[in-house]
């Protein structure tokens, strides 16, 4: 895997590089993570096509963005990311990853398909009660305190499943001190940014279109994955693909099926 640093402007995205084909899988991680969440899938995925597996700005090796830190801004970081590759792409999100690269996707034509993983969904209407404008209100300040104690270091549990090397770079990565400010600059907007979407969804066409819903059946876990049926049933190509036995973070609960969505997702013949 190569790292490789892309210029937007006057500042530096990080990427890893990896694999060869006729298509370039590019993968976006939620609210305030790193690249390295997908440890378990983009290295069998780079088998069949190239992968680029990225941190957003302010995030890991990637360079401060400017703020605020919207979601049309992580869109157009995305857009120039892609400008440095060729196509065709398939874009991958999870959680507040799939509003970004439904938004990328809508302003360009090289993007084949897209698979969204358990994502952040405007049609799930507890997005935008009062209660959720409170947790969103005090997550950013609560995580940034959390993190000045050190104590924010104690969710990075939730890699474990990545291999020892992996695991490392993702506790270093997303729960220090800087992680917990970008993930403060980007979770401030992510109500705003969902209404946006709400009023104006993004137009992708008849693209293949895959979200994949954690299996989960507590918690809010069963009306968002009625929200992604609804989205998936409401696009001419939109596939709804449960993920039994898994969390919010299938990548790391379920790479196996995650793997074969997004390998089923790749325009044309594959590498065997």
């Amino acid at each position: 895997m190569q790292s490789r640093f892309v210029a937007v402007g006057d500042r530096r995205l990080h990427a890893r590089v990896a694999g060869d084909g006729a298509a370039t899988v590019v993968f976006e991680a939620g609210l305030g993570m790193s690249g390295v969440y997908w440890g378990l899938v983009a290295p069998v995925i780079a088998q069949h096509a190239r992968t680029v597996v990225y941190d957003r700005a302010g995030i890991a090796a990637s360079d401060d963005g400017p703020r605020p830190r919207t979601l049309d801004r992580l869109a157009d970081d995305l857009g120039a990311l892609l400008d440095s590759f060729s196509g065709p792409f398939v874009l991958v999100g999870h959680s507040y990853g799939g509003p970004i690269v439904r938004l990328a996707a809508s302003r360009r034509p090289d993007v084949h398909a897209l698979v969204l993983v358990d994502p952040s969904d405007e049609r799930f209407d507890e997005f935008f009660t009062p209660g959720t404008a409170r947790r969103m209100a005090v997550a950013g300040p609560v995580t940034r305190i959390l993190a000045a104690t050190g104590v924010y270091r104690m969710a990075a549990r939730m890699g474990s499943a990545l291999p020892a090397d992996q695991f490392a770079r993702f506790r270093t990565e997303n729960f220090g001190r800087r992680a917990a400010r970008a993930l403060h600059d980007e979770v401030r907007h992510f109500m705003p940014g969902l209404a946006a979407l709400r009023s104006s969804p993004p137009d992708l066409g008849d693209r293949p279109l895959t979200i994949v819903s954690t299996g989960a059946t507590d918690g809010t876990a069963p009306g968002l994955r009625a929200a992604h049926a609804a989205s998936a049933a409401a696009t001419p190509n939109g596939r709804h693909v449960v993920a039994e036995g898994s969390g919010h973070n299938v990548m790391l609960d379920r790479p196996d099926l995650l793997i074969t969505e997004i390998l089923a997702a790749l325009p044309g013949p594959r590498t065997p």
